[in-house]
């Protein structure tokens, strides 16, 4: 495997890399975080860190292309979405799902429409489907994604549970589907309309997101369970 070196100076590559430091940072500190909990809360945070690791891994292959030809198409980014995404949803699943028992079909449907969500978001921008009509699916998607977590079962079950840490940590973890997810259909909006958006800005605009959708995330993830559901007061499990 050769081995690429950044210029100085090169703020896009800096940023590559600091998201791809901060990504394998924070996986490893939840895959440890998980003996710090118990057994039930394990799963989501496993969910929560393999999704960092895939867009730790996606960064980088578009860090090498970047520092080796000075363009990094945002295919590797889509590539790790396709992934990371329905692994965040399934950890806020399983997460809410250790207060009030999920239907499976619930869980299954919400991967599904979040992959596709992701899909006919990258066919838009790789130009195998029409741009308007990718941006409106995808957000069409989103929008159900997001219904789910503010007006459907999940949202009830965090409400009748009364428990006030859990009920802050729900509205942060969903905030960062709604809020900090945003910033993709509008990047896809940007480049579709021809705004002169550079590859670049493109990058590094993209790999700085993932501090607060996948670090953020899975931290504050983790942090609920440690309060939730600390290890040390039940050993035997």
């Amino acid at each position: 495997m050769s081995i690429t070196y950044m210029k100085a100076g090169d703020l896009v590559a800096a940023g590559y890399g600091a998201s791809v430091l901060g990504l394998i940072a924070a996986a490893i500190l939840m895959l440890i975080g998980t003996s710090w909990v118990k057994r039930g809360w394990k799963l989501p945070i496993i969910f929560a860190a393999l999704a960092t690791l895939v867009g730790a891994f996606s960064i980088w292959e578009a860090r090498a292309s970047w520092i080796a030809t000075q363009e990094a198409p945002v295919d590797y980014f889509y590539a790790g979405w396709l992934v990371s995404m329905p692994l965040q949803i399934a950890a806020l699943y399983f997460m809410v799902n250790q207060i009030g028992k999920q239907s499976v079909a619930l869980f299954w449907r919400l991967i599904g429409v979040t992959a596709l969500m992701v899909a006919v978001r990258y066919l838009g921008d790789a130009g195998f489907l029409n741009d308007t009509l990718s941006l409106l699916l995808g957000l069409i998607l989103w929008l159900y994604v997001l219904g789910e977590l503010y007006f459907g079962r999940m949202d009830e079950t965090v409400q009748k549970a009364r428990i006030v840490p859990l009920r802050r940590a729900f509205f942060w973890l969903r905030l960062a589907v709604a809020v900090g997810w945003a910033i993709y259909p509008l990047v896809q909006f940007l480049i579709s309309s021809g705004s002169g958006i550079s590859n670049g800005a493109v990058g590094f605009t993209l790999s700085m997101a993932e501090f607060p959708n996948r670090i953020a995330f899975g931290l504050a993830l983790l942090t609920i369970a440690i309060i939730l559901a600390p290890a040390d007061e039940d050993p035997s499990k």
